[in-house]
């Protein structure tokens, strides 16, 4: 099973069918995805599911809905064991970025990371899980593939938001004041902490 998010609402991609009780079922080898996307946002419904034959290829034939947008991104500590953590379009939110040119995944992740914070000094511990959302440029609706990593760092110096992409605020956070700024953040970033 997989989860694509339309704002805070998710796509399911399943195989399974199950009776519909606030959400709806739509088969995935016929569904029309602006009219999965323009219900999700304008209606009181809580998910969609689309159900497809091959749990394998679910994914897969989803992404052939729309175009993709490939982008890396950091749950990030410090030796504290704080996360870093951006302020922008008034939520909560964890770094990430769109890949360049023919750089890794890993590569755009700490770039990213960098850029948008001003922390240097960053080692890839792990991957975490890969999400997915739906969003909405120059009137397309495009799917961000973020490929997520654990980052450690031993970095104290001063935080830099990246203002031209919006960000006002950049935060080390405690796990009691992560659990506060998820109130205020993304389903997606939620599957993350």
């Amino acid at each position: 099973m997989y989860q694509v998010f339309v704002n805070d609402k998710p796509i399911i991609l399943t195989t399974k069918v199950e009776e519909e009780n606030g959400f709806k079922n739509y088969l995935l080898s016929k569904v029309n995805i602006g009219k999965v996307i323009k219900e999700l946002n304008s209606t009181s419904l809580k998910e969609v599911r689309l159900i497809g034959d091959i749990e394998s290829k679910l994914l897969k034939k989803f992404l052939k809905l729309l175009p993709n947008v490939i982008a890396g991104g950091g749950k990030v500590y410090n030796e504290s064991g704080h996360i870093l953590f951006i302020y922008r379009n008034d939520k909560w939110d964890l770094p990430k970025g769109k890949t360049e040119g023919k750089e890794t995944i890993e590569t755009t992740a700490i770039r990213e990371v960098k850029e948008e914070t001003g922390v240097t000094g960053l080692k890839i511990t792990k991957p975490l899980p890969t999400t997915y959302h739906i969003f909405k440029r120059n009137g397309k609706h495009k799917i961000k593939i973020t490929y997520w990593f654990e980052m450690k760092t031993s970095f104290n110096g001063k935080l830099y938001p990246q203002e031209k992409e919006g960000i006002t605020k950049v935060n080390w956070l405690s796990q009691d004041e992560s659990i506060e700024a998820l109130k205020n953040s993304y389903a997606n970033i939620k599957l993350l902490l």
